[in-house]
């Protein structure tokens, strides 16, 4: 029990004291004054950034406060989201049941995997115009590849017993797939999860702050205003804001689901 708590507790520490030991390296750079007369702008003291963070909320930019802009951004993200990984799901179930869609898939996979969305962004525009579903089709772009060449890779490692076990039962195509290789593949997509999850963040802040939509602003486009206008404070602090709901995120939903799966049956550590 005490070993258990130690391997908890032990790395909680760790983090805590890289965080400390950071935020008391900046705090000595922006008092120091090291960067010169603009020291103050590049690097504001925790002091500033923590009242622009609260600023944000309050006031925001050009009456709009920071929760308007993340709920946009959450909205499009969670739509984007949900549509990458059921197609993903979708198409990876259909490469097992045809051979012939596996063969095209997994060369669409390998061919699209390696498109930037921001890359594709111009032709996009060029063909829908600027609007939300610009923004939803970008993260389905980051979610579907990454999350269906996990799903691939996790249906290839099934070994073949488990395969031609479920067949001497008398499943195939559909229910093989669901009766077999999905459960067996389970680690593979949780961590499809993971890495769509964190390309689609990515994506949608890069795209926003690219080319923000005025009828849908959303956080990239925030930072951008607070670039424009040198409210550095504001733009550090929408930052950290983007890095809470990162780890909100990635501890507060996707590792429960890690524990609760693949950890709690042993699949992995």
């Amino acid at each position: 029990m005490k070993k258990k708590k130690s391997e908890t507790l032990y790395p909680l520490i760790v983090k805590i004291v890289f965080v400390a030991a950071l935020l008391v390296l900046w705090e000595y750079v922006a008092k120091s004054g090291l960067l010169g007369e603009h020291s103050a702008l590049i690097f504001p003291s925790l002091e500033t950034i923590g009242a622009a963070f609260i600023r944000n909320f309050k006031v925001g930019f050009a009456g709009s406060s920071l929760w308007i802009y993340i709920g946009n951004s959450m909205k499009l993200l969670l739509e984007g989201l949900l549509l990458g990984i059921g197609l993903a799901f979708v198409f990876s179930g259909l490469s097992i049941i045809s051979r012939t869609f596996s063969i095209i898939y997994n060369f669409v996979v390998s061919i699209c995997d390696l498109l930037p969305g921001v890359a594709l962004l111009p032709v996009v525009i060029i063909i829908f115009g600027v609007k939300p579903g610009v923004i939803v089709f970008l993260v389905v772009h980051a979610v579907i590849w990454p999350m269906s060449r996990n799903i691939l890779d996790g249906f290839l490692a099934v070994p073949q017993i488990y395969v031609e076990a479920g067949r001497n039962i008398g499943l195939k195509g559909f229910r093989l797939l669901t009766g077999v290789y999905l459960p067996a593949a389970t680690s593979y997509i949780v961590s499809g999860l993971k890495v769509g999850w964190a390309r689609a963040w990515r994506g949608l802040i890069s795209a926003e702050m690219i080319f923000g939509i005025a009828s849908c602003p959303g956080i990239g486009l925030y930072i951008n205003q607070m670039r424009t206008n040198m409210n550095n404070a504001e733009m550090y602090a929408t930052l950290i804001v983007i890095v809470i709901i990162g780890v909100v995120v990635q501890y507060g939903i996707l590792s429960p689901i890690e524990n609760n799966t693949v950890k709690k049956w042993g699949m992995t550590r």
